[in-house]
């Protein structure tokens, strides 16, 4: 079955006042959002999938036991299709979901960060195999414990690169399906193209599978990108990096976040943590100490670049024979961030061609140097980031 849908224009009296649709076009009135013929079109299959639930068994019901209250297959066969918003950063998908989840009459319902998710599930499994050593698969009762919290899964932000987490991935959704469990996910990723070009993909293939089946996916293909917009017209180079640098970054950085709240996240690289100080909305911040002067690697900058479409650093000091080490790092970090379209804000001791002048690497580092003025151009912040 395909699940890629070409949705028609969104009906003109919409279903229920109570839903997602009517709450868009209510924004659109008062002016809060702009109207978005895209956008209006996936609030219409929000507002569908919105009416299904209100007549789901699952959506109303308390914690549930072991059983459940009807049962697995009861509930799977009833369950509504989940949806997949897919499309470039920027587009409101997000914001879609955020007034779906705000609205949906669903008792037992979580909205949460994917990467927050997959750290929650690997230190749940990491708990449940020390308090039992013998037992053989705890993927089952992980799947019922999850599902016995929430019968609604929206996760944002759904973006597979650990090899770890793409193994686990395929049995847990089949198994939270199995129970009932709708899900909703926001991505800049299409399931086809998830985990694209890494070693283990074959084993991957049988989840994307999964996606296409119980998940139609809505494409949210709008001509603008509204987080771009935030960068437009602001300087992203801020020399010296002192106390008006600073002002200036938070400000770049709370445009960026879209208003979503900052706090610490954790990605997993290759098993291990990369502790990430502070994030929302998309947009990462570190000091300059905390991603350079560490040992850290192409993998660990290669994981931060995939996952946040821009990053603010405060404090790039000027770099030479003294901290080469450093500056190495530096050049690893600025290769991923370009590669991937990461938009970076930065403070720093001066501009890019007179942060590494003299001493062996300085002529290396002209390429980096070029790389971080070209990432100031308007026409590198208009490219989309490559996830």
């Amino acid at each position: 079955m395909s699940t890629t849908l070409s949705l028609p224009a969104a009906p003109e009296t919409p279903a229920t006042t109570a839903g997602p649709l009517a709450a868009y076009r209510r924004r659109v009135v008062d002016g809060s959002l702009a109207a978005d013929p895209a956008q209006e079109r996936a609030a219409a299959r929000l507002d569908v999938l919105f009416e299904e639930l209100r007549h789901y068994p699952g959506a109303h019901a308390a914690r549930r036991g072991l059983r459940g209250l009807f049962g697995r297959a009861s509930h799977a066969a009833a369950r509504p299709r989940g949806i997949y918003l897919a499309g470039d950063v920027g587009r409101g998908k997000s914001m879609l979901m955020d007034l779906f989840f705000e609205v949906v009459p669903v008792r037992r319902k979580q909205r949460i960060h994917f990467h927050r998710f997959m750290q929650d599930v690997h230190a749940r499994l990491h708990a449940m195999k020390r308090a039992d050593p013998a037992l053989a698969d705890p993927i089952p009762p992980l799947a019922q414990a999850i599902s016995a919290d929430a019968m609604l899964l929206c996760f944002d932000e759904f973006q597979v690169n650990d090899i770890t987490d793409a193994m686990i991935l395929g049995r847990l959704f089949d198994a939270l399906f199995e129970r009932g469990v709708v899900v909703v996910a926001t991505s800049n990723t299409r399931p086809d193209e998830l985990f694209q070009g890494r070693p283990g993909r074959d084993a991957f293939k049988p989840f994307i599978a999964t996606i296409n089946c119980q998940m139609d996916t809505v494409s949210l293909d709008s001509a603008r990108d509204y987080r771009r917009g935030g960068l437009r017209g602001m300087a992203t180079w801020h020399v010296p990096a002192d106390a008006r640098a600073e002002l200036r970054l938070d400000a770049a950085f709370d445009r960026l976040a879209g208003g979503a709240v900052p706090g610490p996240e954790t990605l997993t690289v290759m098993g291990r943590p990369f502790q990430v100080p502070c994030a929302a909305g998309g947009v990462a911040r570190f000091d300059f100490e905390a991603l350079c002067d560490r040992p850290l690697g192409a993998g660990d900058y290669l994981a931060l670049a995939a996952r946040y479409p821009a990053l603010v650093i405060d404090d790039v000091p000027r770099l030479g024979p003294d901290n080469f080490d450093v500056a190495r790092r530096f050049v690893v970090l600025v290769d991923a961030l370009y590669e991937q379209k990461v938009k970076l804000v930065a403070s720093a001791a001066d501009r890019p061609d007179r942060i590494f002048e003299r001493g062996e690497g300085a002529g290396a580092f002209e390429r980096t140097a070029s790389r971080l003025e070209e990432m100031q151009s308007q026409a590198y912040l208009d490219l989309p980031h490559l996830a």
